[in-house]
């Protein structure tokens, strides 16, 4: 049975041309590149080593006729069982885009790590003023033992179960030209591609090729610096033989404060002040986030309405990387007012004498005029509907509680 397996990767027929060939391949490229799909360089490689083969007459005809076996004879690599040196021997460091101009472009490309988030707890004061602190990380790095070899000399084994490849490829028959490609990571090497012998293995690091360090990092906080703002270290992260490390990137996360809320470079407060303050005037002590204490007063003769909105300007949050420039505070300003019966009659005539005369109302009179007085609300939730009784009752209504009612007092 003919094999179709390099036919089938780049999604095409035996008969394709070299213009359709190539056509498949830059499409499937360009989805499977490892600068714009990191997850697929196994895929990648396939289709590479696929097109290697199929775009050259010769390998192409090989390919026909003795299948993949046939290219291993004839010095083209391993097939799917050579190894991670199957697409070296091919097309060594290949990873452009034929026909494209971009031969070579990846070519000793190397794969980096993951990152590590670490998330640090910041107050306001931290933010405002700047801050320097340590943190303790445990992290992998290579062992220096065995210089990330795992053993000794030549003690690396190419894994035979997966070819040195990490993982193992399975093509299953669907149906007639459908074919499902499934991969695994290697139960035996556990994705490495190599074993050692548990006799040739690093005494340091077990064979595992690194060893935990504990390592601290100084975290320097700027003044300015937001929540949610991100500061790396390029590098930090864990190490792996063969594979650029990660960076560690420290998260900023802001405690709530008890008096300041924070919007980009300004501070937001609230503050109650008594009536007298809010029409005679005031001021009052404020303490800022860098110890200073502020007094702020009002101006002679200004009224403060309630909810009233105030600026002091330049006493905001320093502009990250400008800490010399600064937002603005604001307050809002709450009144207290007294309690009812806060002054005999003739302390109120007084008052009322200052104040803005009070506004004429015509009262009208005769007999549909009803004086009437006001309560507080809170007095009345525990009267409603439901539980007043009806003022009359109807004789004619059998059903009605009324009519019973009555009935009873004959009896």
């Amino acid at each position: 049975m003919a094999d179709n397996r390099l036919y089938e990767i780049l999604g095409v027929n035996r008969n394709v041309s070299d213009v359709e060939l190539k056509k498949a391949y830059r499409k499937l490229a360009k989805e499977f590149h490892p600068d714009k799909n990191p997850g697929a360089g196994e895929k990648f490689k396939e289709i590479s080593f696929a097109y290697d083969v199929l775009s050259n007459p010769e390998k192409r005809e090989i390919y026909d006729r003795h299948g993949l076996e046939g290219i291993k004879e004839g010095g083209g690599g391993g097939g799917f069982g050579g190894g991670a040196s199957m697409f070296e021997d091919l097309f060594g460091g290949f990873f452009g885009f034929p026909g494209m101009g971009g031969g070579g472009r990846g070519r000793g490309r190397v794969r980096k790590g993951e990152d590590t988030m670490h998330p640090i707890r910041v107050t306001l004061e931290d933010l405002y003023n700047g801050k320097t602190t340590k943190l303790q990380l445990s992290k992998s790095v290579i062992c220096a033992k065995c210089s990330g070899m795992g053993g000794k000399a030549g003690a690396n084994q190419t894994c035979r179960k997966c070819s040195g490849r990490g993982v193992q490829v399975q093509l299953r028959q669907l149906g007639p030209g459908m074919v499902q490609q499934m991969q695994s990571i290697c139960s035996d090497c556990h994705g490495e591609g190599e074993v050692i012998r548990d006799k040739d293995r690093c005494q340091e690091c077990k064979g595992k090729k690194v060893c935990q360090e504990t390592k601290i990092l100084q975290v320097y906080v700027d003044k300015g610096m937001k929540d949610g703002q991100k500061i790396p270290f390029r590098g930090e992260g864990d190490q792996t033989p063969g594979v650029e490390p990660g960076d560690v990137i420290i998260v900023l996360q802001l405690k709530e404060h008890d008096v300041f809320t924070r919007k980009d470079c300004d501070l937001f407060m609230e503050h109650d002040i008594s009536l007298t303050e809010a029409l005679c005037g005031f001021q009052f002590n404020l303490k800022h986030l860098d110890g200073r204490d502020l007094v702020i007063h009002s101006k002679p003769g200004e009224v403060i309405m309630p909810g009233k909105l105030k600026m002091v300007e330049g006493e905001g949050m320093p502009i990250y990387k400008h800490p010399y420039d600064k937002g603005n505070l604001y307050i809002k300003f709450s009144i207290n007012f007294p309690e009812n019966h806060f002054a005999s009659p003739e302390k109120l005539k007084a008052l009322e004498e200052l104040l803005p005369s009070r506004p004429h109302t015509e009262i009208p009179t005769g007999e549909d005029v009803v004086e009437v007085s006001m309560v507080d609300y809170e007095e009345t939730k525990s009267s409603g509907y439901g539980a007043r009784s009806e003022p009359y009752d109807d004789d004619d209504d059998e059903g009605h509680p009324g009519h019973q009612r009555m009935q009873c007092q004959h009896q």
